[in-house]
């Protein structure tokens, strides 16, 4: 494990170097840390960040200082980082207890992949070397699982995207683009919340709302979570959509 400082408050703690070597592997041991981390209630932290590798431990610096009556920087760092070493040392005492209480949640996504929804998954048969059909049969297919949220409010980058399928982002961002949008950007898959700028390729779209920030917590999928696709069709996008705007409607 490494511990980097990020600015002047927050460190990242390095959990593994490399992501692809061991995806589930290194994934629980992420949300390990990040729960060790979380447990431990460091006086002066205000957020925690789970990625790919590493955990991002954001903090304020005079909440820290007062914490341990000390008004340097360098101690502010040095003394966080003793507490996030002291947490996450106890990894093999409370291995047990942590995974029983974060069971990944399995999450069902609806898509819809009709062409009205999928401007580029032409783009990613011709890549692949198959046909559409294959393409959505493939992405719907595979067992999925959020590595991290990101980029904008409640956007997931989710692993196992079938190798296959894998497709290089855009080389031209589109300016615009759908909440609900699900893309693939090289080796992951992905959903746009909200209307956004972005590079993936657009392969459909699902009529759930991954953030709302009405409902707590805000976001649809977390760390962790595991997915699966689902293809609909265009009518049952729309039957859905329209139940979920009646429902909405009724609870304003």
């Amino acid at each position: 494990m490494e511990i980097v400082p990020l600015g002047d408050s927050a460190l990242i703690v390095r959990v593994r170097e490399q992501f692809d070597d061991a995806p589930e592997e290194t994934l629980n041991e992420v949300l390990q840390t990040f729960q060790q981390l979380r447990s431990a209630a460091i006086p002066g932290v205000i957020e925690l960040a789970p990625a790919y590798t590493s955990v991002a431990v954001f903090f304020d610096p005079i909440a820290v200082s007062k914490a341990f009556a000390s008004g340097t920087s360098d101690d502010v760092v040095d003394w966080m980082a003793g507490r996030i070493r002291a947490a996450v040392g106890r990894r093999t005492r409370d291995r047990r207890s942590l995974v029983g209480r974060s069971l990944p949640r399995i999450v069902e996504i609806p898509v819809c992949y009709d062409p009205e929804f999928a401007p580029d998954l032409d783009e990613v048969a011709r890549h692949a070397q198959i046909s559409t059909d294959q393409v959505v049969e493939l992405h719907s297919a595979a067992d999925y699982r959020v590595a991290c949220i990101g980029f904008v409010p409640g956007f997931p980058f989710i692993a196992g995207l079938p190798k296959k399928i894998a497709t290089p982002r855009r080389s031209n961002p589109r300016k615009e683009i759908p909440p609900g949008v699900v893309g693939i950007g090289g080796a992951q898959t992905g959903i746009y919340p909200l209307r956004s700028p972005g590079g993936w390729n657009l392969i459909g779209r699902t009529p759930l709302k991954l953030f709302d920030p009405t409902k707590d917590p805000p976001v649809l999928l977390r760390a962790g979570d595991r997915v699966r696709f689902r293809a609909i069709t265009r009518e049952e996008f729309a039957a859905f959509a329209e139940a979920t705007a009646a429902k909405e409607s009724l609870n304003r």
